[in-house]
């Protein structure tokens, strides 16, 4: 089969590897109908994940149609469409029956295209499917199951959830690419006073006015006291979510952020940030940082089906799988290309 393979900071590979099969018990083989790119696959490319190894096949979400199952797999049958989850769950460690799935420590949590290879090939294995893919409803579509498949749950959970959005707040989305956009939408669901999507570029900024920001900031414009200004009563954010990660966006989500309000980190960081303690120590702020767990993809799907979610909008290119060189190309120059998320489909 074809896939896309690791070969360094810097170097890809778009080119034949082996078929994978059936290993473990609990193993499926997936036909991969539609699959993406993730912000945290350029992380990779840059050479910020040193784990991954030479020759790794990259990627970590996708929707397929399974194709050989192991003895050992219960509830996915050959024939069925599912969403590949980005985290692999065992579903016996104490993090899996707390529901914590990334930090699964029987051999799951985020391996796909880190530890084992992943979803950016024409066919892909999936350790524990049983707990790892997600069957389809038949009325939801490959393009808008893929967004459940990383950015939509991360967003929902590691931003939102875990910033504790809520009705009437102030929510502050530092960067609004991808994670940012789905933090819109996910916080929508929540109802709060007013959002206010932060950027450098405007047709991210544009973007996040469609998917429901209020107000969009151009962070080369105005600086944090201004943004804390556009709260209602100047305060600041009630939640500041990160989804950048960089130093400069998270330590400008720690100065808007108002007295007892929360700072969710979502991007995935490659450099030490400074954390200004000697401001925040007497503010009452929570900080917190998570890898997605992936336990609301059920509750996501289900809204998604029954069409109280909208994926709409995120996805801004759309390729042939035998096309993924050129999707790189323009997902990782973003600014020229405008793109957001981009879609490879079997043809």
């Amino acid at each position: 089969m074809k896939a896309l393979t690791y070969h360094g900071p810097g170097r890809r590979t778009w080119g034949e590897v082996p078929d994978p099969t059936v290993r473990d018990a609990e193993d499926a083989v997936v036909r991969v109908d539609a699959v993406t790119i993730c912000g945290t696959d350029l992380h990779i490319l840059k050479g910020d994940v040193p784990e991954v190894s030479e020759g790794r096949v990259l990627g970590h979400e996708a929707v397929g149609t399974v194709v050989e199952t192991g003895p050992g797999v219960r509830t996915t049958a050959v024939g069925d469409r599912v969403l590949v989850s980005c985290i692999s769950a065992c579903g016996r460690c104490p993090f899996c029956r707390s529901a914590a799935y990334g930090q699964c420590t029987g051999g799951g949590g985020w391996i796909l295209g880190h530890l084992v290879d992943g979803t950016q090939a024409e066919l892909v294995r999936t350790p524990f499917a049983d707990n790892s893919l997600h069957k389809l409803p038949d009325g939801v579509t490959d393009e808008a199951a893929l967004l459940l498949a990383d950015i939509l749950p991360t967003s929902y959970e590691v931003g939102v959830c875990n910033g504790r959005v809520g009705p009437g707040d102030t929510v502050v989305i530092v960067g609004a690419g991808p994670i940012g956009l789905a933090a819109i939408t996910a916080a929508r669901l929540y109802s709060p006073g007013r959002i206010i999507a932060v950027d450098l570029a405007q047709s991210r900024l544009d973007a996040a006015k469609r998917v429901g920001a209020d107000e969009a900031v151009n962070a080369g414009d105005v600086d944090a006291d201004a943004i804390r200004a556009l709260s209602p009563d100047g305060l600041g954010a009630d939640v500041a979510i990160e989804a950048v990660g960089i130093p400069e966006t998270f330590e400008l989500c720690t100065r808007v952020v108002r007295a007892g309000g929360r700072v969710a980190n979502v991007g995935v960081h490659g450099r030490p940030a400074t954390l200004h303690l000697e401001e925040l120590w007497i503010k009452n702020v929570t900080i917190t940082t998570g890898l997605v767990d992936t336990h609301s993809t059920p509750l996501l799907l289900d809204m998604l089906a029954a069409g109280r979610l909208d994926a709409g909008g995120l996805i801004t290119h759309r390729f042939g799988l035998d096309e993924m060189q050129d999707a790189y190309d323009v997902f990782a120059d973003a600014e020229a290309s405008g793109a957001l998320k981009v879609a490879l489909f079997r043809t």
